[in-house]
């Protein structure tokens, strides 16, 4: 059911902040949140529906009962399915409706307030850019071999900053470590347009962001994801003292007795 109080997009920048936020509450509710959202979708209950709101918050509950809905309602009975697929192709199957569900939301409002084709191509040109849920979800976010972040071993090595512009080690005291760094070219010659574009293509395994060079990452040495230190509560300090990191993903994940 749709939230109260939620204002109503109306430019196509309104409609991707509102695809955004939506978007970021289902893919907590898929990654980080994922052992209480299984819980919830108890397949003895009646159809639910997994709600992703502006505010960046998710909600499993039943499906509104005004017909017809005052937005497009995701996918209906997604809990019937939990007990009887592999947890991972369960998830994988919710985040496939997800993403379907999110633009469903968007081109309905770019329908309502009669967004032309420059403005719906415009919006969709900017959802594009975000790896969909099901990617981030599922760890098979399609990235090209310099845009992937590299993963090297040693307790330090999975949060420190790479490249041209990272700040001086002398800054411990205010220093917010950026992206995770990217594989060398093996000839040596890379142009700073090729080092912005891989630095973009960096995104957190958490809420699907680019990464910005003024914040803190760590990667997970189970999934070898990156994230936001923000995303999964882990600052500079804390992580200093961490030997082997895990992604709440990972943490949460647990062989289930059939």
């Amino acid at each position: 059911m749709e939230g109260i109080g939620h204002p109503v997009p109306r430019t196509v920048e309104e409609v991707f902040s509102d695809f955004k936020g939506r978007r970021a509450g289902l893919i907590k509710a898929l990654t980080t949140d994922v052992e209480k959202f299984y819980q919830l979708c108890d397949p003895d209950k009646e159809n639910l529906c997994l709600y992703g709101y502006p505010n960046e918050t998710w909600e499993v509950n039943l499906p509104v009962e005004e017909v017809p809905p005052e937005l497009p309602e995701p996918a209906l009975g997604i809990n019937f399915a939990r007990d009887g697929m592999q947890e991972k192709d369960w998830l994988s199957l919710v985040a496939a409706h997800s993403d379907s569900w999110l633009l469903a939301v968007a081109f309905y409002f770019g329908a309502r307030f009669g967004f032309g084709k420059n403005e719906r191509k415009r919006l969709f040109q900017m959802i594009n850019e975000l790896p969909t849920i099901f990617e981030l979800a599922t760890g098979t976010t399609k990235q090209s071999k310099d845009q992937t972040p590299a993963h090297t071993n040693g307790s330090n090595s999975k949060f420190k900053s790479s490249g041209k512009s990272r700040q001086s080690e002398s800054q411990t005291k205010s220093v917010k470590m950026s992206a995770p760094p990217k594989e060398e070219d093996d000839s040596g010659e890379e142009e700073d347009d090729d080092d912005e574009d891989d630095e973009q293509g960096a995104t957190c395994g958490a809420c699907g962001d680019n990464y910005g060079t003024d914040e803190f990452w760590i990667c997970c040495d189970m999934c070898e994801r990156w994230f936001h230190g923000k995303c999964v509560k882990i600052t500079p300090a804390k992580a200093e003292h961490i030997k082997q990191y895990k992604c709440p993903g990972c943490s949460t994940k647990k062989p289930r007795i059939a």
